[in-house]
């Protein structure tokens, strides 16, 4: 395994569980600065994809223009449990590998909640959003899955259902005010069973409809500018 997915996977494991836990011991919107370090994490991987050749600026447009597409998927569609945003951070991972669909994840989350709100969970959002990114990365990795729309969809489902919604439901338990008996946390993930399956629909639907599309340009664009390189996301 390349460095570079090691440490992603050491970020998620450790860094970023350990960022979280230490910002909720401190006192006022320490939010800000875990929401920062974990920016701040999270380029150390994907840096190191590019293996020691600086980035191109063109390289690094078409992962802020992702985070865009991603931002407007959540802030223009006021669709209650309808997400969006997880398809196109999946779809992101698989283009450009695990590094890129973290980080794509990570500062999206950050940034839609400008426009929503940011508070406690936005750590949290900015950790779930991302691991949906590296989990589609690392499944579609170099062709480990086919990239057929039924399939990308199926795995959104999945990764949503039980991956990124239970991630979600554990921000519920950890920032509860009060110590909460294993009845309250079963209960809290029960009742966020629904609304992951909702949200995870909403993901099949944006990667069965827009994933093959989307890819296609991507990896024009990869392909004209020379980001199918070894070692840039992959």
């Amino acid at each position: 395994m390349k460095k570079s997915n090691i440490a992603t996977l050491l970020i998620f494991l450790l860094a970023i569980p350990a960022t979280l836990f230490l910002g909720s011991k401190m006192s006022g919107k320490w939010y800000y600065l875990t929401s920062t370090l974990i920016i701040i994490e999270l380029l150390i991987p994907f840096f190191m994809t590019f293996e020691g050749r600086k980035p191109q600026a063109r390289e690094l447009v078409v992962i802020a223009v992702m985070c865009a597409l991603a931002v407007a998927a959540r802030v223009a569609i006021p669709i209650p449990n309808f997400k969006a945003i997880y398809g196109i951070i999946m779809i992101a991972g698989i283009a450009f590998g695990p590094q890129s669909g973290f980080l794509v994840g990570a500062v999206s989350a950050l940034s839609s909640n400008f426009f929503l709100s940011q508070g406690p969970y936005t750590p949290w959002q900015m950790m779930a959003y991302g691991a949906g990114g590296m989990l589609a990365g690392f499944l579609f990795r170099k062709g480990r899955l086919p990239r057929k729309p039924v399939l990308m969809g199926i795995v959104g489902f999945l990764g949503v259902l039980f991956f990124v919604g239970p991630l979600l439901d554990t921000c519920t338990v950890f920032l509860a005010p009060i110590s909460m008996s294993l009845k309250s946390i079963m209960a809290i993930y029960i009742s966020g069973f629904t609304v992951n399956i909702s949200q995870g629909i909403s993901t099949f639907l944006v990667m069965f409809l827009l994933g093959k599309p989307l890819l296609e340009k991507l990896d024009r664009i990869k392909v004209k500018y020379g980001m199918m390189e070894d070692g840039y996301g992959l």
